[in-house]
């Protein structure tokens, strides 16, 4: 009985270890449902913004003030939590990458991704990530404030972004800082008879251009969390996917392996009784 009952025991502890990654992957898939349909709109507003600005730019150059020197800032966009598989990894993989990743300063977002970087010497800022879609305002906050005080203390400064997109099944790196794509050429196709027009402006071009790159910027942070998030939790419902029909698997076989030893059991029971009445039969006659 030793055995039933210590395979009882272990059944029992992996059997409440299944259902916590089931609820735990039952919640990310919700949250990717919830990701999905935000990112449509956070996507329109982030396209819009860049035809304004391309729009402006055909027209006005950029102030002196948006042109970056010096080394360059990388923002890393990680995971809060785990069970999401090399999502980390694959970061610090692309950021070695980077041409000048050497001699670059980083910004870490997450903290399994801090843990990992622990004793970086280029680490600059280290911040707290979200564990839920709804927490995903209070990092960008967090990061634009960041991001502020570097820009007042510095000037402008050569900000990146690295991060998962599990739409383009790659890690992506985006330049935040400076601002924007250089204008298309004069006579392009891409120009359209509306395009041609100047566009009227309220405010002076310099202080237009400041507000439009403060939106932009904020705007596309909050699409590149977005993203992040979504790969971050369609990895991890597919990691703990795994992980769950992994327990099922050792469930049944336990299951079976209990059969097995209750079997035994009633073998030796019913052994045991058919040499007790063999013993108690009376002795023949003679």
């Amino acid at each position: 009985m030793s055995q039933r009952h210590e395979l009882a025991r272990h059944r029992q502890k992996l059997a409440e270890a299944r259902e916590v990654m089931n609820s735990m992957k039952s919640l990310a898939f919700m949250e990717t449902r919830k990701l999905a349909q935000f990112l449509v709109s956070q996507r329109e507003v982030v396209a819009t913004l860049k035809e304004v600005a391309a729009d402006f730019l055909r027209f006005h150059q950029p102030p002196e003030a948006y042109t970056a020197t010096g080394p360059a800032v990388y923002l890393l966009i990680g995971s809060e939590r785990g069970f999401c598989g090399a999502f980390n990894e694959a970061l610090v993989d692309q950021l070695e990458t980077e041409r000048d990743a050497q001699e670059a300063e980083l910004i870490l977002c997450g903290h399994k991704l801090c843990a990992l970087l622990e004793d970086d010497r280029r680490i600059l800022h280290r911040v707290e990530g979200v564990s839920v879609v709804d927490e995903a305002g209070t990092l960008l906050v967090r990061v634009s404030t960041l991001l502020a005080d570097l820009n007042l203390q510095r000037g402008p400064i050569l900000l990146r972004v690295i991060y998962q997109d599990d739409e383009q099944q790659s890690v992506r790196v985006d330049q935040l800082l400076p601002p924007f794509l250089p204008a298309p050429a004069e006579g392009s196709d891409n120009n359209t008879l509306q395009s041609q027009v100047p566009p009227e402006l309220h405010l002076e071009p310099r202080e237009f251009f400041s507000e439009l790159v403060e939106h932009y910027l904020f705007a596309l942070l909050h699409e590149v969390i977005f993203v992040s998030l979504m790969s971050e939790y369609r990895r991890r419902t597919q990691h703990l996917d795994g992980a769950v029909r992994y327990l099922d698997e050792r469930l049944e076989a336990m299951q079976r392996r209990d059969n097995q030893l209750r079997q035994e059991e009633i073998t030796e029971e019913i052994e045991v009784l058919l040499l007790n009445a063999a013993g108690a039969e009376p002795p023949a006659d003679t």
